[in-house]
């Protein structure tokens, strides 16, 4: 059966925050649970912050590398959504496959039972779209399999359970060096912008770019993040967004992590600054680049929908309101 709905009027719809004793949801969208202790150890790691899990019927299904059939997945979503006991859904990880499920989810059922939708990577097809669908704030942040850190956790709390206008901002850690080596901010352009936080794997949505699921990005704060990309396809993806025209369409720019993304060995190759550069650079638009999002350990989580505002010489990310009620 198709769920699709689209509705071009659609408002923002915030989700309850989480609270101690509170239900989340664990979900396998993509790749399956092929590891039951990682299971285990999210499990472990959400009980440890005083929530209660139930994990979805199919998290350990398998369909070659996926968590079970398409249908099979995307049930498992629905009836998370429409269960009155689950207080948030979480992906147990990425992979490939989220995609896949956009056309099964029932979107008047998530509009009706908002709850907090959160995961990173391949889950990025799924957060940009129940947002198109719906206008559910969704959260690109930690998933089950993620390293719960007092970064991570802090941040996670900070916004979904505190309900906190929160700014986030690098840590500073020298590591006994004369300034600090890792984490660094690359500004790009100068300057502060506002606008709605939209964004989340540059590859993931890259590849739904054309579809109903892709947000309208006006004046929109675009972040994307990556991984395991040569810099020669990450300058193919970015050069997609811009003929797409939603470069142009941005008031402001964040780039995460590109986690194992180096130059190419082969004859000569482009680095993310050149890309940058080349690409951002001209749009003269507040830009930066090293936030802690993407396939990191310690994680910022990132409300999608919410309006925020960015600093690109400090290479700060404050919410303007609230992500959850």
């Amino acid at each position: 059966m198709n769920f699709t709905v689209f509705d071009d009027t659609l408002k923002t719809i915030k989700p309850m925050a989480l609270k101690k004793g509170d239900t989340i949801g664990l979900v396998c969208p993509a790749y399956s649970a092929f590891i039951k202790e990682e299971v285990k150890i999210a499990v472990e790691s959400l009980q440890e912050m005083g929530f209660k899990v139930v994990l979805g019927k199919h998290v350990f299904d398998r369909y070659g590398n996926l968590a079970g059939k398409d249908e099979d997945r995307a049930a498992d979503i629905n009836e998370m959504f429409a269960n009155k006991n689950i207080n948030a859904i979480m992906a147990m990880h990425g992979g490939w496959g989220s995609a896949r499920i956009l056309q099964l989810l029932d979107y008047q059922n998530i509009k009706k039972n908002p709850k907090i939708f959160i995961g990173y990577s391949d889950i990025t097809a799924l957060l940009v779209g129940i947002y198109s669908q719906t206008g559910l704030v969704t959260f690109h942040g930690p998933v089950g399999s993620s390293t719960w850190n007092s970064f991570s956790v802090d941040y996670f709390k900070n916004i979904l359970v505190d309900a906190n206008a929160t700014k986030m901002s690098n840590p500073v850690r020298k590591n006994d060096a004369l300034v600090p080596m890792d984490d660094r901010i690359y500004t790009i352009n100068a300057g502060k912008a506002s606008g709605k936080l939209i964004g989340g794997n540059l590859t993931v949505l890259s590849h739904i770019l054309g579809s109903k699921y892709v947000p309208d990005f006006t004046g929109a704060i675009l972040f994307l993040e990556d991984v395991q990309e040569d810099t020669y396809r990450v300058d193919r993806m970015i050069t997609q967004l811009k003929l797409a025209g939603i470069l142009n369409q941005i008031a402001g720019f964040v780039f995460g992590k590109c986690t194992d993304c180096p130059p190419s060995k082969n004859y000569g190759s482009l680095t993310l600054e050149d890309i940058f550069e080349d690409h951002i650079k001209p749009l003269n638009i507040p830009a930066f680049s090293g936030a802690m999002i993407g396939h990191i350990k310690d994680k910022f989580t990132v409300p999608i929908g919410i309006e925020a505002s960015i600093d690109a010489d400090e290479g700060t990310i404050t919410l303007k309101e609230s992500a959850v009620l």
